[in-house]
């Protein structure tokens, strides 16, 4: 029997999940002369004292802090600061790996990454180039080429937003659609189909509503940091997650294993769907 190709999405968030820490923290942060350690808690901190959402705020302090410091910020800064990202063990191999592993079973693999890092480092990413859709966080520019505004912002409650665009195969601007009904037949990705990748509190929901809808969520933590295990666990303890598993994306790995045991599954439950098709319509001959 000729099996029917099948979408399924694996959705990363990226900062602790794929790089080893925050994005900003490889080159943008010491470019203004400071350390991740100095600028985090500052630039949190503003955020409470204005009672700004953290990711707004983060961004507002970036702009602020360039000009303070003389440093002219542009898309180009953005992407070579994403071209000094450090990965976990087997992030670079991964994409192709796991995608042909998909097309054996006549799965098609799409990967994402929904994100509250910048868009402008990750086009700057070695590994930018895997992905079918990247929904991060945006500035927009004004004449001289320097962030403006936050043009899109994508925090821990509106990370759900996107899920449900992959779920819908709409595009990244097409906010209103993200509302409307589209019965789950018509739906290029159902939920069952997904496998989101997350490592912390702003993951939750994201992990929660993919679990729920009988998706897989898998929290990730850094194989070397004992309170990012410590974290993983109590979200599988918590039910929010279906794994806790090392950041390692290596051949062979648990992560690896999961995931190709998720695929089976899925490309199992796949045929057998086709072949109950298959004997209803001879029931609906046979009358």
């Amino acid at each position: 029997m000729a099996k029917k190709v099948t979408k399924v999405a694996l959705i990363y968030d990226f900062d602790g999940t794929l790089s080893t820490t925050d994005m900003q923290d490889y080159a943008l942060i010491p470019e203004l002369g400071m350390k991740p350690k100095d600028f985090w808690p500052v630039a949190n901190q503003w955020s409470v004292d204005n009672e700004a959402d953290q990711v707004t705020g983060s961004m507002y302090y970036f702009v602020k802090t360039a000009k303070e410091k003389g440093v002219k910020l542009t898309v180009e800064n953005f992407r070579n600061a994403g071209k000094k990202i450090v990965y976990f063990h087997g992030v670079e191999e991964w994409f192709d790996r796991i995608s042909a592993y998909g097309r054996a079973l006549d799965l098609e693999i799409e990967h994402y990454i929904i994100s509250a890092g910048y868009e402008e480092i990750l086009e700057g990413a070695k590994i930018y180039k895997y992905f079918k859709n990247v929904f991060g966080c945006r500035y927009a520019y004004g004449e001289d080429g320097t962030p403006v505004w936050p043009a899109r912002v994508v925090n821990y409650s509106t990370k759900t937003q996107y899920l449900s665009k992959i779920n819908k195969g709409l595009g990244k601007l097409e906010d209103r659609l993200v509302n409307e009904f589209m019965p789950d037949e018509e739906r290029p990705i159902p939920f069952r189909r997904m496998i989101y990748f997350g490592d912390g509190s702003t993951d939750i929901p994201s992990m929660k509503l993919t679990k729920e809808r009988n998706g897989n969520a898998i929290a990730v933590y850094n194989p070397k940091g004992q309170k990012h295990k410590s974290t993983a666990l109590k979200l599988l303890r918590d039910g929010r997650v279906n794994f806790a598993l090392p950041a390692d994306y290596r051949e062979g790995k648990q992560i690896d294993n999961v995931v190709k045991t998720i695929l089976d599954k899925i490309a199992k439950e796949r045929d057998l769907e086709l072949l109950k098709a298959k004997e209803e319509k001879k029931k609906l001959l046979a009358k």
